[in-house]
């Protein structure tokens, strides 16, 4: 059985043959992914195998968001002073066609979300933001907690609900 890493992207990861049905996400890993890590404006984790070859993708980076734009419950607790809040962008997430629904999506996603949760420790951040590409892409993370903030059409999870996800581990 083969043994599956995700791992940051480097020049050895084999993306050519990468295809998840969507161009743009094939495009970004394929071409644009390896620019954005060296520019620092996110970083980029792959799925791999032992040859290197790239079965799955995250990036992260850090982001703002209008306080006005999450739960207003949420709202309430926070200080009046912030306009923008502190979060971490899950930028884009994608499964190779090959490897669809056989549990990489959730392997990647529970992995962005466990380094989320690290960072959130060292850099603030109070919640994890993701901005579906479609409707499937929503369904997806409905599945996980994420709610779907009004008028804007991104996600969220707050990082107290990702700390007890894995509290219970």
């Amino acid at each position: 059985m083969k043994k599956y890493l995700a791992v940051p992207l480097d020049s050895a990861h084999k993306r050519g043959e990468f295809n998840c049905g969507i161009e743009l996400l094939n495009n970004y890993i394929k071409k644009q992914a390896s620019q954005d890590v060296k520019r620092k404006l996110s970083t980029c984790f792959v799925l791999t195998d032992e040859d290197n070859v790239v079965f799955g993708y995250y990036t992260l980076s850090n982001a703002g968001i209008s306080k006005k734009n999450i739960p207003e419950k949420l709202q309430k607790r926070l200080p009046e002073s912030y306009s923008q809040l502190p979060v971490t962008l899950l930028g884009r997430l994608a499964v190779d066609s090959r490897k669809k629904g056989m549990g990489f999506g959730e392997f990647l996603l529970l992995d962005a979300l466990k380094r989320s949760n690290y960072v959130s420790k060292i850099v603030g951040s109070i919640a994890v933001v993701v901005d579906p590409i479609d409707k499937q892409a929503i369904q997806f993370y409905l599945k996980y907690g994420f709610i779907l903030l009004p008028d804007s059409g991104k996600m969220f999870l707050s990082l107290k609900t990702i700390l007890r996800l894995f509290s219970k581990k």
